[in-house]
């Protein structure tokens, strides 16, 4: 048997592998969920899990503290093993800005996700896109608008440096 892993990654001081009992010595919080599933209707379930900025803060993202704001940069890509990918902003987790309550969800219904690998709960979306099931990694990235776009040709759109 074996168990569902998640790589931490990107602009993170400590990177790492985590599994579900990983996530299962953190903090735990309950959440109700109800979202509308384009094919199969409204969804009601029970998840328990740790909270993604929790977690997230454990690893250490790269903030600058020079930089004001610095964190408002940053985006979490989620990836889950079917391929389903989503994006958050720091800004939406942080306690001192959006402060959603993001799970990292260990358990459904009651049934833990040992094998299944945790689930992304974002319990205030009223559609359930953003769900992704089975996360095999989650990138912290501050550094996705370094590229700075290339000065202008007089009469030509500027293009992104190379």
């Amino acid at each position: 048997m074996t168990l569902a892993e998640l790589d931490l990654t990107g602009d993170l001081a400590r990177p790492s592998r985590l599994t579900v009992s990983d996530l299962l010595g953190r903090p735990q919080h309950r959440v109700r969920v109800s979202f509308e599933c384009a094919t199969s209707g409204v969804q009601r379930h029970d998840f328990s899990g740790p909270l993604l900025y929790d977690v997230l803060s454990a690893a250490g993202p790269d903030f600058d503290p020079a930089r004001r704001k610095d964190r408002l940069r940053f985006l979490i890509a989620v990836t889950g093993a079917d391929g389903h990918h989503t994006l958050l902003s720091w800004a939406e987790i942080d306690p001192d800005f959006g402060h959603a309550p993001v799970l990292l969800g260990v358990s459904i219904d009651g049934t833990p996700l040992d094998l299944a690998g945790p689930q992304l709960v974002l319990p205030q979306d009223r559609c359930g896109a953003r769900h992704v099931s089975g996360i095999t990694e989650i990138r912290v990235d501050g550094a996705y608008g370094a590229r700075r776009p290339a000065p202008a040709t007089p009469g030509r759109a500027s293009a992104a440096a190379p």
